[in-house]
């Protein structure tokens, strides 16, 4: 099968998935979007308001903040590609639990191995954990790691893996947006060493 129609595939089943409790709160489940060929994904935490409205990732404040952050580093947003750690909007936007981002995050391990990125930038605390439980790597804070590129092979991937903050964290506390700004211009030099 192409690349298109795996991710078809999962898109198809997060549409109609009850792993979870998430999807009685949701309107629009948000799988993810972007280029199937893409060497930058980023991987937030869960969809939003906006989001949920809209059936896409990073659609409100936060990502209107992402779409800078993107074009700072002379990409734009249809060439990466952006997801969640789970896939519809928890009830008035509470982290997610546990067993929620157990249940859905296969749906991202399988985008991950579709896509192949030779980075991936996890945005906020719940995503970098995940993604770096996955090499091993214990979280306790993420500003113990965030701006570090860990050289790893995640899902047997080789893939940089460069934890920031997430833009809604930095636009209720604008102190952090000079950390996430720096972050991505790293982003960019390890792009740039990969071409």
């Amino acid at each position: 099968m192409s690349k298109q129609e795996l991710m078809d595939e999962i898109v198809s089943e997060v549409q109609v998935c009850r792993k979870c409790r998430l999807w009685q709160y949701a309107r629009n489940p948000v799988p993810g979007e972007g280029s199937l060929e893409a060497s930058l994904m980023l991987i937030g935490e869960a969809p939003g308001y906006r989001e949920d409205l809209e059936g896409r990732p990073f659609v409100g404040s936060a990502g209107k903040l992402l779409d800078k952050l993107i074009s700072g580093i002379t990409l734009r947003r249809e060439e990466v590609y952006i997801s969640n750690i789970v896939k519809h909007r928890s009830l008035k936007n509470r982290e997610p639990k546990a067993d929620e981002v157990e249940a859905c995050t296969a749906y991202l391990d399988r985008q991950i191995q579709i896509i192949r990125p030779k980075i991936i930038a996890t945005l906020g605390k719940h995503s970098t954990r995940y993604i770096l439980s996955k090499v091993n790597i214990e979280v306790d804070g993420l500003t113990a790691v965030r701006g570090r590129g860990y050289k790893k092979n995640l899902l047997g991937l080789p893939v940089t893996i460069i934890p920031t903050f997430h833009p809604a964290a930095v636009l209720y506390n604008p102190a952090y947006r000079s950390g996430l700004e720096e972050d991505f211009q790293k982003i960019r030099e390890e792009l740039e060493k990969k071409v």
